[in-house]
């Protein structure tokens, strides 16, 4: 049970990942169209790319070390973005929170 809790952890984790993205766009942006083309656009590539080479059922699926070094690059990009919007407490949340997850998934080879 505790394996399926930290496999749904991950998938909250790359959502969050993900809005943590178009919410940096949404702030860096300048004008309202550009709010709305980096706060969606941002996202949707990046959620392109790991659907392509690092999703579970990707049919281009990356080896494993090369999806683990995808998957820190999006989820560490994501901490950043998130930091550098002024919001240190979630970005820290978040930064502890994928530390924990991928240190399970290791253990439990998940």
């Amino acid at each position: 049970m505790m394996k399926n809790i930290n496999l749904a952890l991950r998938f909250c984790l790359e959502v969050c990942a993900l809005l943590a993205i178009g919410y940096w766009g949404f702030v860096v942006g300048t004008t309202l169209m550009h709010k709305v083309l980096l706060s969606l656009g941002v996202p949707l590539i990046t959620a392109l790319i790991w659907a392509t080479f690092g999703a579970p059922g990707a049919k281009r699926r990356l080896s494993e070390s090369s999806r683990v070094l995808l998957e820190l690059v999006i989820l560490g990009t994501a901490v950043i973005l998130l930091y550098r919007t002024g919001s240190t407490m979630l970005a820290v949340l978040l930064a502890a929170l994928i530390v924990i997850n991928r240190t399970l998934m290791y253990v439990w080879k998940q």
